[in-house]
């Protein structure tokens, strides 16, 4: 079924957006971006974003301060859209606002999504949300403010058009979006590669002691609790670390847990080319991309980093042992 937001919009007088816990840059761009969007062309609606906090990063973005972190007296909307959130649960508390609309929406990219909304806008080819979201607007009333948080989104879940996601239509959408008079280069800088001292130094940790296992075509790393204690991080400044470890020459898989309870770990997965880390969090209550996704588990490091690999071997050799060795 076409989704046309003209169309999902009529007779709507309240709308709620969501996205997913701990928001990362295609979050925060496609929720923004579409908030904006509405704010602009639909002035008589009360619009509300719900969002964990937004990091710093973010507030390059126009009116990441009008963002709602906690729900107030409104909880019933006519619609609620949840933005790039594989299930209901990743809306974290504002979970309940979407059981509670009278419609629901769900614009998504991720493999592992089951369509859990009324309506569905689900494409797990596609680059990002924010790249969906634009597909939804009329593009000659686009912004400059719409146009920075969607070409933000898109640059962040490509890995600044890395990744394979990358389709010629993702390039055409950004050319699209830069038309709109934005400063692409300083987006890309000020919010994917600058970081404080302190994500410097949690990286830092996490790159000194990660080690090469699976016969060194895998590489994993862990921080835990008393390093962030001591490192004052936030789980914020944990964001691009699973990133730069697959970068490692030769690793087809990254792992990294950041543990965030006793035996409890948020579990980061990226791969290059052979394996579908979508299917391995799946596997074990998470979701996500063929090359990206995560999940959170309970064990020991040890136990959480050999069930992992364990589904790493069975894609990579078929039927083979588990191979830890360095």
């Amino acid at each position: 079924m076409k989704i046309v937001l003209e169309d999902m919009l009529k007779g709507k007088r309240r709308v709620a957006m969501g996205g997913h816990v701990r928001p990362d840059g295609d979050c925060v761009g496609s929720c923004m971006g579409l908030y904006l969007y509405l704010k602009e062309q639909y002035p008589s609606l009360q619009t509300d974003l719900y969002l964990e906090e937004v990091p710093e990063a973010f507030d390059i973005i126009a009116d990441t301060d009008e963002v709602k972190t906690r729900i107030g007296e409104q909880t019933s909307y006519d619609l609620f859209i949840s933005l790039d959130c594989g299930d209901i649960a990743r809306l974290g508390f504002a979970g309940v606002l979407f059981e509670n609309a009278e419609e629901t929406l769900c614009i998504d990219h991720h493999i592992s999504n089951d369509a859990f909304a009324d309506y569905n806008y689900i494409v797990p080819h596609a680059s990002s949300t924010s790249e969906l979201v634009f597909n939804l607007l009329d593009e000659e009333k686009i912004s400059r403010s719409v146009a920075e948080a969607l070409y933000m989104g898109i640059a962040h879940d490509t890995g600044v058009f890395q990744y394979s996601c990358t389709s010629p239509e993702t390039m055409e959408i950004a050319a699209k979006l830069m038309r709109k008079g934005i400063d692409g280069n300083r987006i890309i800088e000020k919010t994917y590669y600058e970081k404080t001292y302190i994500q410097n130094q949690i990286l830092g940790r996490a790159l000194l002691e990660s080690m090469l296992i699976m016969d060194k075509k895998c590489i994993v790393s862990v921080i835990r609790k008393h390093s962030m204690e001591f490192f004052q991080a936030k789980p914020t400044d944990l964001e691009g670390i699973v990133s730069q470890l697959r970068q490692t020459k030769g690793v087809e898989v990254a792992i990294f847990l950041h543990e965030i309870a006793p035996q409890k770990f948020k579990v980061s997965l990226r791969s290059k080319e052979k394996v579908d880390v979508s299917e391995i969090a799946k596997y074990y209550g998470g979701g996500g991309h063929v090359r990206a996704a995560g999940v959170v588990m309970e064990g020991s490091s040890h136990d959480v980093i050999n069930n992992i690999t364990a589904r790493i071997a069975l894609q990579m050799n078929p039927g083979a042992e588990q191979d830890v060795s360095s």
